[in-house]
């Protein structure tokens, strides 16, 4: 099982969602000055509604997602604002889902908690001094029937990354949706 569901679940919640993209997160609104100017990778991108606001500040997005319904939708609501996107349907559980991306300016990783294994890789896809933007439940939220104990981002989830990224910044913050948490990293030159 995913985070907070499987492919069905999320190809069903895109079927029944209205015909409007929701608002970016707004932790990324609010720290998009740590991004680089150019391309980047927007991991579990679901119907866009970060891609779209990235797309707008000017980058070069390559969204990928398991939900082909996802996939689409986002599509279709870059082509309504004339934005062009790069989507591909990858499955993150896999060991070597990133395998064949490319390399990128900028990855960022919102509301979804990456395998350690793609974690460890993530340098691989990342340009010299290209930033990493991970933000999603944190290690003090509390579980419950959605969010799961294995959803939940923790510190030890980047220990793989201390000795080619810095870290930035760290952010934690709690809401009525619960506790959350945001890492900024930077791949070292």
């Amino acid at each position: 099982m995913n985070y907070i569901g499987d492919k069905q679940y999320w190809d069903e919640k895109f079927l029944s969602r209205g015909d409007k993209i929701l608002s970016p997160e707004g932790s990324l609104v609010e720290n998009i000055k740590y991004l680089k100017n150019g391309s980047l990778l927007d991991v579990a991108c679901g119907d866009g509604r970060n891609s779209i606001f990235l797309l707008e500040k000017g980058f070069k997005v390559t969204g990928i997602d398991f939900s082909s319904r996802a996939l689409e939708r986002l599509k279709n609501f870059a082509v309504r604002k004339n934005l062009k996107v790069s989507v591909k349907q990858v499955d993150l559980t896999k060991q070597d889902a990133l395998k064949d991306l490319g390399v990128f300016d900028n990855i960022v990783i919102n509301h979804y908690r990456l395998s350690l294994d793609n974690i460890k890789n993530l340098g691989k896809h990342m340009a010299e001094g290209g930033i990493l933007f991970v933000c999603g439940f944190g290690h003090k939220h509390k579980v419950d029937s959605k969010i799961k104990e294995e959803d939940l981002i923790k510190p030890e989830d980047f220990e793989s990354l201390h000795s080619s990224f810095e870290l930035v910044r760290y952010i934690e913050n709690e809401d009525d949706r619960g506790f959350f948490v945001i890492y900024i990293f930077k791949k070292k030159v």
